[in-house]
């Protein structure tokens, strides 16, 4: 099964109202795929690829400084000391001071620097290459049935991500880790996304893709997830 019938069975198992996203890191710009026309943060990306848009990015259409640290387009050396503290979140109301903010980020996930030039985003059942991670806006239940399917015949648990910045909780940690990541967002990508107030958000590991929906499809038929 291609990754464009896994997210087309993904969506018939889940009911998902929204079109899961493929992610994929590149080192170079792809060739067969559209450049980004303008900037936008790396939330409204996903909302864009939500949409049923295909596209890559670089720094260059990065809108948000988050967005390009986490992401590993940029690195937090090359910011000025306002961003490197973190003071700027403190007037924001994000972090009552500039310790609070360093703690914070002694949790957060980021990809290293350097390594790619490019990210393409694109909805799963249209996607044209092999994604590094699949985002979803989904309610409490698809959630709750995604981790489910992880556990299935694992017995792992997903990464409860807290409101470390989607790029980073949702982008980066499943990347790094090879988990299943779950959590709300934060209060600005779900303000930039314009999601609903009861949407939650999961992360699949790519290569954990097939195993999760095949796993979803054989609990269909057991007692507690028979529809």
């Amino acid at each position: 099964m291609n990754y464009n019938e896994l997210g087309e069975k993904l969506n018939e198992l889940l009911k998902l109202e929204n079109t899961p996203v493929a992610i994929k890191w590149s080192v170079k710009e792809p060739k067969n795929i559209e450049k980004e026309e303008c900037k936008s943060r790396f939330c409204s990306k996903l909302e864009k690829a939500m949409n049923g848009e295909m596209f890559y990015s670089t720094l260059d259409e990065e809108g948000c400084m988050g967005g390009a640290r986490y992401s590993g387009l940029k690195s937090i050396s090359e910011y000025p000391p306002n961003v490197q503290s973190g003071a700027f979140m403190v007037p924001r109301g994000l972090y009552k001071n500039i310790p609070a903010v360093q703690r914070s980020r002694k949790n957060e996930t980021y990809i290293n620097p350097g390594i790619f030039h490019a990210i393409i985003f694109a909805p799963l059942n249209k996607a044209e290459f092999e994604p590094d991670v699949i985002f979803m806006v989904s309610n409490a239940k698809q959630g709750m049935e995604i981790l489910h399917a992880n556990a299935y015949d694992s017995g792992t648990h997903g990464i409860g991500a807290d409101v470390a910045p989607i790029c980073s909780s949702m982008a980066a940690t499943p990347y790094m880790t090879g988990r299943v990541t779950y959590g709300f967002g934060d209060v600005a990508s779900r303000q930039n996304m314009g999601i609903n107030q009861e949407d939650i958000m999961v992360s699949i590991p790519g290569s954990e893709l097939c195993r999760i929906v095949s796993n979803l499809e054989e609990m269909r038929t057991k007692v507690l997830f028979k529809e």
